[in-house]
Formats: structure tokens, C-alpha cells, sequence
């Protein structure tokens, strides 16, 4: 039950991005939301393989525009959460995804604020949302 609190919270809101196979025409990841507050309180990545998993986004109001049918058979999805931070300045997002002949390498970015930087003092959770074009194996660095 608190793994489906918490990938609900996490779908707060959204925005849209994608990067493109270098092989190929079409994208193998599209990044569905990036936000710095909206995730859980602890560091996790999680990946949504199993069907049920994946209709429960599908479900979600904010995310049914961004999702097909055929997802479930297709795609595989990546939640990335940094967890909770004292300030704004946090990030998380990808840094590179290559595909091999047996899985999907992903290599995670967390962006942390400059130490004499300006940032808000206020508290963060930042997240990511990713949709993977493919249904091999994922293994996260």
C-alpha cells in the first residue's frame, strides 16, 4: 500500500521532454515529468515493468494524455526520486540511456545547488518520470 502512495504522490505534475536513439529515428526514452517538489521523502528508483503497475499510471488524470494502450506491451517506466532536501536546487534526471543487445542502461544526474549559491528555503522533493521505449532489462547506475 505505500509503494502505491507513493508513486501516486510522485504524479503531481507534469512536463514533457524526449531524446532520440542516435541509430535510430525513433526516441528511446521520453522523459514524462521532471519536478523539484511532488516525489517521496526517501532516495529510490523504481522500475514499472508488470502490467498492473503500469495501469495504475494510466489511471492517473495526469498522465492518461501522455500514455497509450499499447504501453504496456511496449514500455517500461523509470521513477527516479532524490527524496527530501532542505532547499530548492536539486535535480534529478538522465544523464545518458544506451541500449544493448540484452538491456537498458541508465545513467542517473542528480544536480545538487552551488554551496554559495541562492537558493529558496524551502523543502524538496524532486523527481523524475521516465517511459522507455523497449521492455528489456533495466539496470540503473
Amino acid at each position: 500500500m505505500k509503494k502505491v502512495i507513493s508513486v501516486l504522490a510522485v504524479f503531481l505534475l507534469l512536463s514533457c521532454g524526449a531524446k532520440k536513439r542516435s541509430d535510430s529515428n525513433s526516441p528511446l526514452y521520453e522523459i514524462l515529468t521532471q519536478q523539484s517538489s511532488g516525489g517521496g521523502n526517501i532516495r529510490f528508483f523504481e522500475i514499472l515493468t508488470e502490467p498492473n503497475e503500469i495501469l495504475m499510471l494510466q489511471n492517473d488524470p495526469l498522465l492518461k494524455d501522455k500514455m497509450k494502450h499499447d504501453d504496456i506491451t511496449n514500455s517500461n517506466y523509470v521513477i527516479l526520486n532524490m527524496g527530501e532536501k532542505n532547499t530548492g536546487g536539486y535535480s534529478i534526471g538522465i544523464e545518458k540511456v544506451e541500449e544493448t543487445d540484452k538491456n537498458i542502461i541508465i545513467t542517473v544526474k542528480e544536480n545538487i545547488p552551488a554551496e554559495d549559491g541562492m537558493v529558496m528555503q524551502v523543502i524538496s522533493y524532486p523527481y523524475t518520470v521516465v517511459k522507455i521505449h523497449s521492455k528489456k532489462e533495466i539496470i540503473i547506475k
